[in-house]
């Protein structure tokens, strides 16, 4: 009785980390009528071998913990990258997130929560190790004929199991076997995702090595001079137009905003971009407006570093801009900034703000879009992206307007940052979530709003848009497209007549995306008097 328990627990420990799904669509009790094909390979395997399955209980024990482990990777991915982990390209995201958990709970929670990590990593291991040996030692004490026999049905279980991990290995349709290799499915399924990102990676290269721009005269001519400004304000995706838990709130905020850059005598143009990310990684989705190329994971940003790409901004200092980038949340040095084309950084350290941080976010949106205002002073004019990020996760506390002149160092902001729940307080519901979400992004577009309306002698051409759409459990609406809204005078809006976007900061629903890679040949071709149309690579 007591050995059978001790088989029976050991069978189902292993049972439930072959079924544990890697998606958070999948999450539901029908996952546990799966019936894993590789159960009866490992446990008939390990009672075959009997004393001699030792090493192979080993070798089991570290394959079956990573393939969990990357299914708990594609599981975070597609919760809130709306995709699969890519072990290449997402490695990096370890330490940008122990970072915003660092901002958010303290290195002390950091410290204990990766210590309570590593003490479940190896308690797991050890448990799953001893499952194997407990079949294995009830395997020593049976007659050879029974453990042959044992053996001969895992061999045929894993012929099952490689009829199944034939289609995403080839390509093709072989015979569909009865219940499911899920993990034996997922690592091969990896495999081939690699291979092939390897080869998509070796056409983005040879995409981005062919720049139709470069060497061309007259580049942003039309513009006479005036400065562009690229604002980037985060996790602003159609979710605030089309899900119901946001757009009532931020479609008010657009119309109110619509009237007032009315009032100071400026126009709007508004459309849709595709980003290339959801999610995160708002550098992917900067990268791919800058240099008119698909950026869509680490491996291709490094590729673009490395390539001869002329950014939009490389192109404008040709063009006798100053070229600047404003990134509050940049906190540690950024040595890709020559390569992108920014001939100066204004990173956190660098904007002057004396106030205390909004948990993860540095500093409220409204300080850096002042901070920039006394940064662009000068004569030449500027071709500047500001990255804002007061509508980035934990999303709390929410800052609130001041008034423009009561801004100064950004110790007015003291007591708005140490009010409002913690993250942990808004992060245990799923509601509080959204609507800290929902509180933060009105924030970031009544800010960005407010100082577009601002007097100036020669008012900029704005460009708002955003980065990409929040995670779909925040979202609560699917797709990839961002708004872009164009600000500036009439006469330079003219320029882009030719675009068909709504004369409003709401844009038309049935208005067909532009890839976010489009963006930079477009506005080019728009602004520039250069003899001859470039090619469209659609890379």
């Amino acid at each position: 009785m007591r050995r059978g328990l001790a088989l029976f627990a050991a069978a189902l420990l292993v049972d439930l980390l072959l079924i544990v799904p890697n998606h958070p669509g999948a999450l539901h009790w029908s996952a546990l009528t799966t019936l894993p094909l590789e159960l009866p390979v490992l446990l008939l395997g390990a009672l075959a071998l009997g004393n001699r399955a030792g090493p192979p209980a080993l070798l089991a024990t570290a394959a079956l913990t990573l393939v969990t482990l990357l299914k708990l990777a594609d599981f975070a991915t597609f919760t809130v990258f709306a995709r699969s982990f890519d072990p290449l390209a997402d490695l990096h995201l370890l330490p940008a997130g122990v970072h915003l958990l660092r901002g958010s709970i303290g290195i002390a929670g950091v410290l204990l929560l990766g210590a309570l990590a590593v003490l479940v990593l190896l308690g797991a291991m050890a448990l799953l190790c001893r499952a194997f040996l407990v079949w294995a030692r009830c395997g020593s004490g049976l007659q050879r004929s029974t453990r042959r026999a044992a053996g001969g049905v895992a061999l045929a279980f894993a012929a099952l199991c490689a009829a199944e991990i034939r289609s995403p290995l080839t390509g093709g349709q072989g015979w569909t076997p009865v219940g499911s290799a899920f993990a034996t499915r997922l690592a091969a399924e990896h495999i081939r995702d690699f291979a092939h990102a390897r080869a998509a990676l070796a056409d983005f290269e040879s995409a981005a090595a062919e720049d139709p721009w470069t060497g061309r005269d007259g580049l942003l001519s039309r513009l006479e001079g005036r400065s562009v400004v690229i604002v980037f304000v985060e996790s602003y995706g159609r979710a605030a137009f089309d899900s119901p838990l946001y757009a009532p709130r931020h479609l008010a905020t657009l119309a109110e905003g619509e009237a007032a850059l009315a009032e100071a005598g400026l126009g709007v143009r508004s459309g849709w971009l595709t980003s290339p990310v959801q999610g995160g990684q708002s550098w992917l989705a900067h990268a791919t407006l800058a240099a008119g190329v698909r950026v869509s994971d680490q491996r291709r940003y490094r590729a673009l570093l490395a390539s001869r790409r002329q950014t939009l901004f490389t192109l404008g200092g040709r063009a006798g801009y100053r070229t600047m980038v404003v990134a509050p949340a940049i906190v540690m040095p950024w040595p890709e900034a020559p390569a992108m084309g920014f001939q100066e950084v204004r990173a956190a350290i660098d904007l002057g703000y004396a106030g205390l941080p909004f948990n993860w976010v540095t500093m409220p949106d409204q300080f850096t879009l002042a901070a920039f205002d006394r940064e662009a002073q000068g004569t030449a004019p500027f071709l500047a992206e500001i990255a804002l990020i007061s509508s980035h996760a934990p999303w709390t506390p929410v800052p609130q307007l001041v008034p423009w002149e009561a801004v100064g160092d950004g110790s007015v902001f003291d007591a708005q940052a140490t009010s409002g729940p913690s993250p942990k307080d808004v992060w245990s519901d799923p509601d509080r979530i959204r609507d800290h979400y929902g509180r933060a992004l009105d924030y970031a577009l009544r800010t960005v709003l407010s100082w577009a309306t601002l007097p100036r002698a020669e008012p900029p051409l704005v460009i708002v848009l955003g980065d990409h759409q929040p995670a779909e459990f925040v979202a609560q609406a699917g797709g990839k497209d961002v708004p872009v809204h164009l600000i500036g005078p009439p006469e330079t809006l003219a320029l882009f007549e030719g675009w068909g976007w709504a004369a409003r900061l709401s844009p038309d629903p049935a208005q067909a995306s532009w890839p976010m890679r489009d963006f930079r040949d477009r506005f080019l071709t728009a602004t520039s008097e250069a003899v001859g149309a470039p090619r469209a690579d659609g890379s």
